[in-house]
């Protein structure tokens, strides 16, 4: 199955009043793995880019004014994504900056089904419970570090990262139907995944780990941890 998790940075919250897309960004996935596939691009939004989002992120008029306009930038998306689903957080909001671009350009929308939020996932899953990109890397012990503006490509890899943990793990048929072609949706049998781009960190604490090694050296040579070393 392959996935694409996408995030757009925007001029504004409502493209009926004129706002348009700066930056897009996306990671695939197959079989709920990433494949260190990516797409990237800023884009000239032809308006001026307004104080409150320059402050988000950091995205300004002389920037983007050298960038590709939408109408170069949104074909080359389309080729990328293919008809795999689309991933995003609060993906009603990307759905609809993009469909209103793909709309001024006269192509058809991208149908509602194709998306999967994980904002949606989030708060059925946890609810009541702070459900924002940020808060969900304290949750699952992802490193955000780095997210000091919003930014659509890091935005994208650590919501992947985020996705995986909240459907339950990285690979959750365990790869039994194969690799599906990133163009044509044909499997094939001998596909296996790339190395992640990026470790994960450990989530054991050095005191778990001291902890965990004194329980051991309880048990006894015969233990059957020991056979680990």
């Amino acid at each position: 199955m392959r996935e694409i998790v996408f995030d757009t940075e925007t001029t504004g919250i409502e493209p009926a009043q004129g706002d348009r897309i700066v930056e897009i960004g996306a990671v695939e996935l197959i079989g709920h793995v990433a494949t260190g596939r990516t797409f990237h691009e800023y884009i000239n939004p032809e308006r001026s880019m307004p104080d409150e989002a320059f402050a988000v992120h950091g995205l300004g008029d002389e920037f983007l004014r050298d960038k590709p306009l939408f109408r170069e930038v949104g074909p080359k998306f389309l080729k990328f994504i293919g008809d795999a689903k689309l991933v995003a957080h609060n993906a009603s909001f990307d759905m609809k900056f993009m469909n209103a671009e793909f709309g001024w350009m006269g192509l058809p929308p991208l149908p509602a089904d194709r998306a999967v939020d994980t904002l949606a996932i989030a708060r059925r899953r946890f609810p009541g419970s702070p459900a924002s990109l940020d808060a969900l890397c304290r949750r699952f012990g992802i490193d955000n570090s780095g997210r000091t503006l919003h930014g659509a490509l890091l935005d994208s890899e650590i919501l992947a990262e985020v996705y995986l943990e909240l459907i339950g793990g990285r690979q959750p048929d365990f790869g039994l139907t194969g690799q599906q072609s990133r163009n044509s949706g044909t499997t094939t049998g001998n596909w296996r995944p790339s190395t992640r781009p990026r470790p994960l960190p450990s989530r054991v604490s050095k005191a778990e780990a001291e902890a965990h090694d004194a329980f051991v050296a309880r048990l006894g040579e015969s233990a059957l941890w020991k056979s680990f070393d």
